[in-house]
């Protein structure tokens, strides 16, 4: 049984939910940048690795044809993901959170043994958050984080009141970043920190699964 696991990984998907689209944040063009955040470039080059990996993956899967179906805006998505991280981090950064080796480690063989095993682990990542094998410990990373953040601003991200304490420091974060977005991929939503047109099916599968439960924490 896995469904503790499954409400932790929720946790960010709950913040990246489907919201109204805003204009986009800042007209400057930034050749070979899917983004720039806080003056940092996203290299479209590193999206398009993150996108490579999972559709090689997906390939490799026996339901190749359906997985790659649902997840046909996955460019969006993974810079949607990459955004956020980093709107993360810096939010981490100012509450003074940080997440270690051993957390991640210990926090992946927990939910690989609630899920049958890392095979089928693995298995249940791609087809369900459109995550590579090399991918996971990042994604894993960011519920650890985002966990600890909540901790730390002293938010219980079971109830909504808790979920809007974090949301709105991720807002104000995210806003004080300065995310310009090259608009082939969308527009950035600083109020609700994701991507205004990345459409993630297979994430609002996941944030449907137990939401009564209580997140896993580090």
């Amino acid at each position: 049984m896995h469904r503790r696991r499954r409400t932790s990984l929720a946790v960010s998907a709950a913040l990246l939910a489907a919201a109204p689209l805003l204009t986009a944040c800042g007209g400057e063009t930034h050749p070979g940048a899917a983004a720039v955040v806080g003056g940092q470039r996203i290299e479209t080059s590193a999206l398009q690795a993150e996108v490579r990996d999972v559709r090689d993956a997906q390939r490799a899967a026996p339901d190749a044809d359906q997985l790659i179906k649902n997840t046909g805006q996955l460019s969006q998505a993974k810079l949607n993901g990459m955004i956020f991280d980093r709107v993360l981090q810096r939010s981490a950064d100012d509450a003074g959170v940080t997440v270690s080796r051993k957390e991640i480690q210990s926090t992946r063989k927990q939910a690989a043994a609630q899920s049958g095993g890392e095979k089928q682990f693995a298995e249940m990542l791609l087809q369900q958050g459109a995550l590579a094998e090399g991918q996971i410990d990042s994604a894993i990373r960011r519920e650890v984080l985002l966990n600890k953040l909540a901790q730390a601003l002293g938010a219980n991200t079971s109830t909504p009141e808790g979920q809007q304490i974090v949301l709105a420091d991720l807002t104000r974060t995210s806003k004080k970043l300065g995310i310009d977005v090259n608009p082939r991929y969308g527009r950035w939503d600083s109020k609700q920190v994701r991507l205004g047109e990345a459409k993630t099916p297979w994430i609002k599968q996941i944030t449907q699964q137990a939401p009564e439960e209580q997140p896993t924490g580090a």
